[in-house]
């Protein structure tokens, strides 16, 4: 009788190799013995809990999913004032980044390799989600709250202004002199800097 407990260590010691390997790698660039050696485990043993890479990736790409895409669509959907949500939104995808900074890449992606995958498996239901925001941006603009601004373009500017620092974080960290931890207060600080910036470029 094969122990239990010893059971669950090995699994979950390939479920952490796997996330190591495939955040780094991609579904593409990873492969079984890369996640084996990363676990310290033979080959063998890998496959007799997971049978191929596509499975295990599957489930290491669903949990990456389910941490990522509710914070936002949450947050994206619920009743707060536009200008809240704008606040709520960088600081909860700051807050994010800075506990996995390759959660977002890892996930966006993937995405953008298997988008039909991504939308049959992991996004059924969920397409309306950003109608309440792009109605919550065009009665603000009739009701002479905010100037005329395009939601795709003022999302993108959300996402892209929180993101991009995480992507150039090397070569800031090396032009500015920033060590670690200067980063992060840096960081922190773009939680209020963003949305001030975004908020006085769109109000009247």
């Amino acid at each position: 009788m094969v122990n239990k407990k010893k059971n669950d260590t090995a699994h979950e010691r390939i479920l952490i190799a796997a996330k190591k390997v495939f955040f780094l790698k991609g579904m593409a660039g990873a492969r079984m013995q890369d996640i084996a050696d990363e676990a310290g485990i033979n080959k063998a043993l890998l496959h007799y809990y997971f049978r191929n890479k596509e499975k295990l990736f599957e489930l290491i790409f669903k949990e990456a999913s389910n941490q990522f895409f509710p914070k936002i669509a949450d947050i994206i959907d619920s009743d707060i004032p536009l200008f809240e949500k704008i606040e709520s939104f960088c600081s909860e995808y700051i807050d994010m980044m800075q506990q996995n900074a390759y959660l977002p890449l890892f996930v966006l992606n993937e995405v953008n390799k298997q988008p039909h995958r991504f939308r049959e498996r992991f996004w059924k239901n969920r397409e309306f989600l950003f109608s309440k925001f792009v109605g919550q941006i065009e009665m603000e603009i009739k009701n002479r709250k905010i100037k005329p601004v395009s939601p795709a373009h003022l999302f993108i500017n959300m996402i892209s202004m929180c993101i991009f620092p995480f992507i150039a974080k090397p070569m800031m960290m090396m032009s500015s002199g920033m060590d670690e931890l200067q980063f992060r207060d840096f960081m922190d600080q773009r939680k209020t800097e963003i949305p001030k910036f975004i908020i006085e470029s769109i109000k009247r």
